[in-house]
């Protein structure tokens, strides 16, 4: 199978055809890893990055979903880790506010 070798704004880029794809399970945000040998480029899958926590392709379309970003949350170490929101922005003025049956008009 031949693939011809394009312009991708600053960078050069080759298309993989959809059979490729397919037959890989390749999806947009799937992490490969680039060798070269002499004449042959190789590509691989990474299956983990270097703290040895298996690599989640984004899913697409995005946005991406619920499910993802907590098996993504849990692979960098479970929700425990996540930051804490310590902001106080003070209370809601203007345009921002939104009456509604969370928020009614007092």
């Amino acid at each position: 199978m031949k693939v011809q070798v394009a312009k991708w704004g600053n960078s050069t880029a080759v298309r993989l055809p959809k059979a490729v794809v397919k037959q890989l399970g390749l999806i947009s945000g799937t992490t490969l890893d680039v060798s070269v040998d002499g004449e042959e480029v190789r590509l691989k899958r990474v299956t983990s990055d270097k703290a040895g926590h298996d690599v989640l392709p984004t899913p697409e379309p995005y946005p991406v979903t619920a499910e993802w970003l907590l098996a993504e949350a849990e692979r960098l170490g479970g929700l425990a880790n996540a930051p804490v929101d310590d902001w106080d922005w003070g209370p809601d003025r203007g345009s921002e506010i939104i009456y509604d049956d969370y928020n009614p008009r007092r």
